[in-house]
């Protein structure tokens, strides 16, 4: 059927919703109750189940209600050898070796090219069926070893400094130079070819300040002239410096000056969690008071609002960098660093699991309620650990893997998320698609406490059917009144959604219970 392959429906950039994955992680543990475990097709397995009798798998996907798998590279990278699949090593991909290939190790048989081929083409074909577009991760940014390119033109396709010596702005040992005629071509080719033969749907460039501005809205253009709905978005900074001037660069800075490229926001990620190297440092959800102002800035997803105090004294929000909502990704965790449920416990370790939970919910409610596109890191839905390792690359399958039964264990917090999702998914107010429009219709509340924030959406935004939205985010550990002016229905008590609303309030105080989320509305 891949000749009458058809992409879902997408009608606007913001209301997609990313979920990151690793191709082994999602289906090598026997909880999973997949066939095909570790592979391609481990992801077009359908009526797969736990050990409880609960969806795993492509099914979960469905049910959480994402748009948009991201995979992690599925390129051919070094560090495995696909002809000692039995020494069973493991690596996420960030090593590419031949770029237009596949990884063999996720196909059934590493020793016959066709057959991954068909597997991913059959893997691409189920997610399309099942409604969710796939974004391919590239790391054009740097390569395994130099030979990767020397051999074509030794030190071409590579920066250098002045002296001769080779530059390193990726920390893995070398810099691609996209801004080289044929280094530009390669990258520009090398989309094109994932996007004609393999229709992928998107793609997410590591490091991508490596590349220079230039490159990147050449492939915009170009992609888009393809595919109109293709999704792009990198990492907005570079791992060290880089003799590409800044001004050049791909940064989180200058997404002004990107078409149609959307930026991480690093400012959300660690104002709602706390820093993500300082991992006993605690965020907003854990009570940090110092966040308020970066929450409200990655609300409006780091474009220009009256109500923000942009401040260039500290780390974070110091400018609105972002001139659109939809050029912007919020989130909280991803591959990189701890998972969400680990930082909060290195940070909080006298909490509860109960309030671990409740913090967990705060934080991606605030991600999938604020203007930006949200990404979710693989299991946050089901309290997914890591068992504290920070860095898990090369980490065996006992660290990476996802074990499904958590999915029992959590069937509250899976429940909310599926929810929270819906309710995103339902409410345009919450993906508007301008800056002027959020400035029209996001109004900040002035509240003393230091911790609630507090926002109305006003009057249908973006043509929704809720008049008005009142969202409130409470960061204490202890609850919070507030008084409430006119008739409003709650749909979010920090405990359920209830999109139908759960209790009618009417001109009288509500609690916003600790570490939790708020959400009400006028019709």
């Amino acid at each position: 059927n891949w000749k009458s392959d058809k992409q879902p429906d997408l009608k606007s950039i913001s209301d997609i919703i990313v979920y990151e994955a690793h191709v082994r992680d999602f289906s090598i543990d026997p909880s999973s109750g997949i066939k095909n475990k570790g592979k391609f097709l481990g992801l077009t397995e359908k009526n797969t189940k736990n050990d409880f009798g609960e969806a795993t798998g492509l099914d979960h996907l469905k049910e959480l209600g994402i748009t948009h798998l991201h995979l992690l590279p599925v390129f051919d990278y070094k560090s495995l050898d696909e002809s000692k699949l039995e020494e069973n090593k493991y690596n996420w991909g960030y090593d590419p070796q031949n770029y237009n290939a596949l990884e063999g190790s996720y196909a059934t048989n590493p020793f016959d090219g066709l057959v991954r081929m068909k597997e991913y083409k059959e893997m691409i074909l189920a997610l399309h069926e099942s409604k969710i577009r796939l974004v391919m991760d590239v790391v054009y940014n740097h390569t395994s070893t130099t030979d990767v390119f020397d051999q074509l033109v030794h030190g071409y396709y590579y920066r250098s400094w002045a002296d001769g010596k080779r530059s390193d702005a990726s920390a893995c040992g070398n810099e691609f130079a996209s801004d080289r005629i044929m280094a530009r071509q390669f990258m520009l080719e090398s989309l094109k070819y994932w996007v004609k033969e393999y229709h992928v749907d998107g793609f997410r460039f590591d490091l991508m300040a490596i590349h220079d501005i230039e490159t990147m809205n050449l492939i915009s253009n170009e992609l888009h002239k393809i595919d109109p709905t293709i999704f792009l978005y990198g990492e907005g900074w570079t791992a060290g410096d880089s003799p590409l001037p800044i001004d050049k660069r791909a940064l989180k800075t200058n997404v002004k000056k990107l078409n149609d490229i959307a930026v991480f926001s690093d400012d959300i990620r660690d104002g709602v969690k706390g820093h993500w190297s300082n991992v006993t440092e605690k965020g907003f959800v854990s009570g940090n008071e110092k966040y308020k102002e970066v929450i409200k800035f990655g609300i409006v997803a780091s474009t220009n609002h009256p109500q923000v105090k942009y401040d260039d004294k500290r780390s974070y929000a110091q400018f609105p960098y972002s001139d659109s909502p939809t050029k912007v990704i919020g989130y909280v965790s991803c591959h990189d660093n701890n998972t969400l449920y680990d930082k909060l416990k290195i940070a909080n370790p006298t909490a509860t699991e109960e309030e671990l939970v409740q913090m967990n919910k705060l934080a991606n409610t605030i991600v999938l309620t604020s203007q930006s596109i949200p990404f979710l890191h693989m299991g946050v839905e089901i309290k997914r650990t890591k068992m504290g390792v920070e860095n898990s690359y090369n980490s065996p399958d006992s660290i990476n893997k996802i074990d499904w039964n958590w999915k029992h264990e959590n069937k509250a917090l899976f429940q909310y998320y599926k929810d929270l999702i819906a309710l995103r998914e339902n409410h345009p107010a919450f993906k508007m698609t301008s800056e002027k429009m959020i400035q029209e219709h996001l109004e900040f509340l002035s509240l003393d406490a230091p911790l609630l924030v507090g926002y109305t959406l006003k009057n249908h935004a973006n043509d929704d059917q809720w008049k008005n939205i009142r969202v409130y985010f409470n960061g204490d550990s202890k609850d919070i009144k507030q008084t409430l002016d006119g008739t409003w229905k709650m749909v979010c008590n920090g405990e359920i959604i209830n999109q139908n609303g759960m209790e009618t309030i009417n001109n009288q105080s509500i609690t916003i219970p600790s570490r939790s989320a708020v959400i009400l509305y006028q019709d």
